[in-house]
C-alpha cells in the first residue's frame, strides 16, 4: 500500500472513530435518568430565556451581530466557515492550490471590507489572502457584520462594510473549555480556552489551538491536492483589569503555520520534479487598550487604543520564491462625551503605519519585477456626531481627515439616517466614502501560483463611495414574530485596482481602473419560528457587479448573481438535541474570457451555472459538554476542473485561481465541546 493510500485511509480512520465516539455517547445519553432531572430542568430554563442567535443592532448602522448560539449550528473551525448561515457574506476559495479564501460582501472582494478585533483594524496587508483561517472558531463570542460605510471612527478603508470579531473576554465565567473535532478530509483540530479571576478586578485568559491537515486527497483526479495540508499552531493571551473609572485590556498572541500544497507524489513523480507550493507563516501581535472614566453622567471618556504585528512568510509557488518580513503599527486617541441625552461628540486623531518588506525570486523576467510594494505612514483625525431622539430620529455624520506618505491628504465623509416611525419597523439611509491602498504582491501573493506572467502597474489610491438603504420589520403573526428585511446597496468606484484575467490568456494584469465599476445589491431576508422550537430563515440576494476590462463593461468574472439560502433550526423544549440544516443556491456567472485551445475547443466555459449545497448538523447538550455531528456540501456539487492545465504545470497556461464554487466534496465531521467548571 502507497504512502498516500495509508495517509487516506488514516484520515478516514480517524473521522470515522470520532463519529462512532460521538454517536455512542448521543445513545449513552438519549434517556435522562431521574438523577439528572435537575440538570435538565436546569437546561430548560436556559432555553426559555436565552438570546436570539442573530440580532439586528438597534444604531444607525446597519449592522447584525452573529452570537455563539448561531456560531454553533455549524463546526465552525475558523471565521471563513463562521458564514454559513449567514446570508449576507459570502467565503469562498481564491484558488485551487493554496486555500486562500476571501469573503465578499455586497457582491465585492472582501478587500473592500475593513476587518477589525474588537474595534482595533487587523489582518492586513499580506495576512488578507489566509486571514479567515487565522481565526480559530471556538475563540470568538460574536461577530459584526455591517454593511456599507461605517463609522469614521475605525479609519477610512470601510467600502463596503466591516467585520468586527469579538473573542472570548477574561472577565466571562472562570473554567475552561475544549473543543476536539475532526473530518473524513484529514483535518483534526484541539482548541482550549481557560479564564482566571485573580481577584475582583484582574483577569486573565489563554486561548490555544492546534490544527493538522494529513491528506492529500485529489477527488477529482487532475494530480494536485484538493485542499492542502496545514498544521498551525496558534496562542493568545490577554488580560483586563476592570477599575471604577479606568479600564485595561491587552493580550499578545503568535501564530506559526505550515502550509503545503500542489501535485502529489503519485501524480508528480520524484521531489525535485513535482510542482509544489509551501508557505510558512510566523505571525506575532500585540494590542493593548486603556479607557479613563472623566464623568459617567454623561458618558465622558478618553481612550487610547495601540496594536502591533509582525508577519513573516517564507513561500514558494513552483520555481518563484516570495519572502515578506512585514510590520504594522496602529495607534488611535479617542474622546466621546454626550452633551445632553439626546447629542454625542466623538473625536479622535490616529496612526497607521505598514511595511510590507516583501521580494519576489524569478528564474525568468515574470512578476513582480519593477514593481515593489511600499511602506506607508497615514495619520489622520475625525470628529462625528450622533443626534438621538429616543430611537424614534438617530442622525449620525462623520468627517476624516488623513494624510498619507504615499498619497497626500485626503477627506473621509460618511452620514447614517435612522427613523422609527413605530416600534416595529425602522428605516436607514447612509452614504460615506472609502479608500485603500494596494500592497498588490502582498495582497495578491496567491496569484504567484498560477503560469501566467504577473504584471503590475503603478498602482493609484482605490476610492469609491457607497450608498444604501434598508427596510426592517418585526410584526407578531399567529403569537410568533416575524422578522423582514429589505436593503439595497450601491457602490461606486472613482479609482479601482483592476485584477484583468480578459485581456491576455498569459497574462493576469493588476492595472488602476479606467472606465466604470460599480456594484448593484439588492437583498430581502425572512425569519419566523413557525413551531416552538423551529426557525425558519429564507434569504435571497442578487448581485449586478461590473467593471471596465480593457474598455470593456463587464461582469466581473467568478461572481456568483444571486444567492437563495434557506435555515432550518430545530431544538427540542428541554434544549437537549439540536438539528441544524442550510440549504444554498449560487447562481451562476460569468468566466473569464477562454481562450482557443490547439484542437479548437474554448479552454473553459464562458459561464458557470447555478449550484446547491447542502449542511446538516446534529447536536446532543449535555450539562457540562455537547457532540455534534454533520456534513458540509452533502450534495457533493463541486468544480471539477479548478485548475486549468494541470498536466502542464509549468507552462504559462497554467492556472489554479480561477475557482467560482467549492473544490471538495461531501465531507463528515464530527466534535465534542467539554467544559471544565462552567456550563454550557
Amino acid at each position: 500500500m502507497t504512502t498516500t493510500s495509508n495517509i487516506r485511509m488514516l484520515s478516514i480512520r480517524v473521522a470515522l472513530t470520532m463519529m462512532a465516539i460521538c454517536a455512542a455517547l448521543i445513545l449513552h445519553g438519549q434517556e435522562p435518568t431521574t438523577s439528572s432531572l435537575d440538570s435538565i430542568g436546569l437546561v430548560e430554563v436556559v432555553v426559555t430565556h436565552r438570546s436570539a442567535s442573530t440580532n439586528r443592532m438597534g444604531g444607525p448602522v446597519d449592522a447584525t451581530r452573529i452570537n455563539r448560539q448561531e456560531l454553533f449550528k455549524a463546526a465552525c473551525c475558523n471565521l471563513g466557515e463562521s458564514f454559513t448561515t449567514n446570508p449576507s457574506v459570502d467565503v469562498n476559495y481564491s484558488d485551487a492550490a493554496t486555500g486562500a479564501r476571501q469573503i465578499k460582501l455586497l457582491g465585492l472582494s472582501g478587500t473592500y471590507v475593513q476587518m477589525l478585533a474588537e474595534n482595533i483594524p487587523n489582518w492586513r496587508v499580506t495576512a488578507i489572502p489566509y486571514a479567515l483561517g487565522y481565526v480559530p472558531g471556538p475563540w470568538m463570542k460574536s461577530i459584526m457584520v455591517s454593511k456599507g460605510a461605517s463609522s469614521v471612527r475605525n479609519g477610512y478603508e470601510s467600502i463596503t462594510g466591516q467585520i468586527d470579531v469579538e473573542f472570548l473576554k477574561p472577565e466571562d465565567e472562570q473554567g475552561a473549555t475544549i473543543n476536539l473535532y475532526g473530518n473524513s478530509d484529514g483535518k483534526v483540530e484541539a482548541n482550549a480556552d481557560a479564564n482566571l479571576h485573580l481577584n475582583s478586578r484582574l483577569n486573565t485568559e489563554l486561548l490555544a489551538h492546534y490544527e493538522h491537515s494529513f491528506s492529500d486527497m485529489d477527488k477529482n483526479h487532475d494530480g494536485f491536492m484538493d485542499k492542502p495540508r496545514v498544521k498551525q499552531f496558534n496562542a493568545h493571551n490577554r488580560w483586563d483589569w476592570l477599575g471604577d473609572r479606568y479600564i485595561f485590556h491587552g493580550g499578545i498572541s503568535l501564530l506559526d503555520e505550515d502550509r503545503q500544497s500542489g501535485q502529489t507524489a503519485m501524480d508528480g513523480g520524484m521531489a525535485g520534479h513535482r510542482y509544489e507550493i509551501g508557505l510558512r507563516t510566523h505571525r506575532y501581535e500585540g494590542y493593548m487598550k486603556h479607557a479613563f472614566f472623566l464623568n459617567q453622567q454623561r458618558g465622558t471618556n478618553i481612550a487610547l487604543m495601540a496594536s502591533a504585528s509582525l508577519h513573516k512568510l517564507d513561500a514558494h509557488y513552483g520555481h518563484k520564491r516570495y519572502n515578506v518580513d512585514e510590520k504594522i503599527a496602529y495607534a488611535q486617541l479617542m474622546f466621546e462625551t454626550n452633551f445632553s441625552p439626546m447629542h454625542n461628540l466623538s473625536a479622535g486623531l490616529s496612526i497607521n503605519h505598514d511595511n510590507p518588506d516583501g521580494h519576489v525570486t524569478l528564474q525568468q523576467q515574470d512578476a513582480g519585477i519593477g514593481y515593489r510594494d511600499r511602506r506607508e505612514t497615514t495619520s489622520g483625525m475625525y470628529a462625528q456626531y450622533t443626534f438621538n431622539s429616543t430611537d424614534r430620529v438617530i442622525v449620525m455624520a462623520g468627517m476624516r481627515v488623513d494624510h498619507s506618505s504615499l498619497h497626500g491628504t485626503f477627506f473621509t465623509p460618511r452620514l447614517h439616517f435612522k427613523y422609527s416611525p413605530t416600534s416595529n419597523l425602522s428605516w436607514r439611509i447612509s452614504t460615506g466614502k472609502g479608500y485603500r491602498t494596494t500592497q498588490a504582491l502582498a495582497q495578491f501573493n496567491n496569484l504567484l501560483a498560477s503560469g501566467r506572467r504577473l504584471i503590475i502597474d503603478d498602482l493609484k489610491q482605490e476610492a469609491a463611495w457607497n450608498s444604501g438603504m434598508s427596510l426592517s420589520l418585526t410584526q407578531p403573526v399567529h403569537g410568533r414574530l416575524l422578522k423582514v428585511n429589505l436593503e439595497y446597496y450601491y457602490t461606486h468606484f472613482i479609482n479601482q485596482t483592476v485584477v484583468d484575467y480578459d485581456t491576455s490568456p498569459d497574462v493576469i494584469h493588476i492595472t488602476n481602473l479606467s472606465g466604470k465599476s460599480y456594484s448593484h445589491t439588492f437583498q430581502v431576508d425572512v425569519s419566523y419560528p413557525i413551531l416552538q422550537g423551529l426557525e425558519l430563515t429564507a434569504a435571497y440576494r442578487l448581485n449586478d457587479v461590473r467593471t471596465t476590462y480593457n474598455g470593456r463593461l463587464l461582469e466581473k468574472p467568478l461572481t456568483s448573481r444571486y444567492k437563495g439560502l434557506l435555515t432550518a433550526s430545530y431544538r427540542t423544549p428541554l434544549g437537549i438535541w439540536q438539528v441544524d440544516v442550510t440549504l444554498q443556491l449560487n447562481g451562476g456567472g460569468r468566466m473569464p474570457t477562454p481562450y482557443v485551445t490547439d484542437d479548437g475547443t474554448l479552454s473553459w466555459p464562458e459561464r458557470f451555472h447555478a449550484f446547491e449545497q447542502l449542511n446538516v448538523q446534529v447536536t446532543r447538550w449535555f450539562r457540562h459538554f455537547s457532540i455534534y455531528v454533520g456534513g458540509e456540501n452533502l450534495t457533493g456539487r463541486r468544480q471539477h476542473h479548478p485548475i486549468i492545465a494541470a498536466e502542464q504545470p509549468w507552462s504559462e497556461r497554467f492556472d489554479p485561481t480561477l475557482v467560482w464554487g467549492p473544490v471538495g466534496g461531501a465531507m463528515g465531521y464530527a466534535g465534542i465541546r467539554i467544559n471544565i467548571g462552567r456550563t454550557l
